[in-house]
């Protein structure tokens, strides 16, 4: 089956007690045993429940995995994927990355004996240098966040495989409708669901799935011991989500591609990054390893200083001022004060996250609507410089 269709069907199975085309939602914290250290199916929500199930058996299958486990938040997914490894390990992870990653490996892991380094993804050779004896985890996001570059996923799994590492990979922007990291050879996916794949910033959720089932049992094991998982009404809500993610996403890629032109042509622009462009650096990347579109997101420099771009954020009509992202609505936000914030400022420098950067989340909206509110947003920012 195709993937709209199986994001319709698997894991949504008809209830066969009732017939009801959704299945129930299962509230239950606890489940009647059959007998005394006899157990069934399901025990305990902690351990495994059915609405939860059902979520997991779906992101599973959409990303060619072996299995999927739902966390409470993508934060919470991503640190149960640095819990496999012990002290004296090391990371090694992209330098274009979510500023809740970049605090969780320098001011969480490290706490934990876990070394880090960050590196530029995007060249191969730097990235390889980056590599020690004890590496036993590679993070790297695709397209990245804030800057959107590309990275090679196959590249990058063949580099972390020769040295006996883990790859593991933040495909929120993508989403398995566009890249599919397992396929490519990651070992490890990661989706904040409260992205594009809930799609109505209305919940908040994280999932894993990987491609080898010792694995999934590890992350299993730190998932019920630590008790961090998805509860069944955030979980019928990222099923419901999935049912419309590839409309969606493809919609949002087609809107998205048309703004970083017109925004590319504007004389008030820097830059944009978008690697729908055929400029972008890792165009030709994106185009092998994106199916059908670019994503959503992007971001560009606009002429001015902090000041110039916080005024512009501080000016959109239907672009909402916040963080997150891969809703419905459209967002803007400036990474320098919002979503990299926990960047110290010297990092941000060295990472390329510039003060006049700004952040798109295009969602459904219309184009021309979108553009005639950055243009006015533009205006108003430059005319109080």
């Amino acid at each position: 089956m195709q993937f709209r269709t199986r994001a319709i069907h698997v894991g949504n199975e008809r209830d066969s007690q009732t017939g009801a085309v959704v299945p129930p939602l299962h509230l239950a914290s606890t489940f009647v045993q059959p007998g005394a250290g006899v157990w069934g199916e399901y025990d305990y929500s902690r351990s495994g429940n059915p609405t939860r199930a059902a979520f997991e058996k779906t992101l599973a299958d959409l990303e060619s995995g072996v299995g999927a486990l739902a966390f409470a938040s993508g934060m919470a997914a991503t640190h149960a994927a640095t819990m496999v490894l012990s002290a004296g390990d090391h990371v090694v992870a992209g330098s274009d990355i979510y500023g809740g990653t970049f605090r969780l490996l320098h001011k969480i892991c490290n706490r934990a004996g876990i070394k880090v380094t960050l590196a530029d993804s995007t060249d191969l050779a730097k990235f390889e240098s980056a590599f020690r004896p004890e590496t036993k985890l590679v993070w790297i996001e695709s397209p990245g966040n804030p800057r959107m570059t590309i990275t090679d996923i196959a590249a990058c799994a063949k580099l972390a495989h020769a040295r006996g590492a883990l790859l593991g990979v933040d495909s929120t922007f993508a989403t398995p409708v566009l890249t599919r990291p397992l396929e490519l050879g990651a070992d490890i996916v990661m989706h904040s669901a409260t992205k594009y794949i809930g799609g109505h910033s209305d919940m908040l959720g994280g999932v894993l799935a990987v491609r080898d089932k010792d694995l999934r049992d590890r992350l299993y094991f730190i998932q019920n011991a630590t008790g961090n998982v998805l509860g069944p009404w955030e979980s019928y809500l990222a099923s419901r989500g999935l049912k419309t993610l590839e409309l969606r996403v493809r919609e949002q890629c087609r809107t998205a591609q048309r703004i970083a032109e017109y925004l590319a042509a504007d004389p008030r622009v820097e830059s944009v990054l978008y690697a729908g462009l055929p400029g972008h650096p890792g165009h030709d990347i994106a185009a092998r390893q994106m199916h059908g579109g670019f994503g959503a997101m992007l971001s560009f420099a606009l002429q001015g200083d902090f000041q110039t771009a916080k005024r512009m954020c501080e000016s959109t009509h239907l672009f909402q001022l916040a963080v997150s992202l891969g809703a419905v609505e459209s967002l803007i936000e400036q990474p320098a004060s919002m979503s990299h914030a926990s960047y110290d400022a010297a990092a941000r420098v060295e990472h390329g996250i510039t003060d006049n950067l700004v952040r798109l989340s295009v969602g459904l909206e219309a184009f021309e609507d979108l553009r005639d509110d950055l243009d006015q947003a533009m205006a108003k920012a430059l005319k109080a410089t």
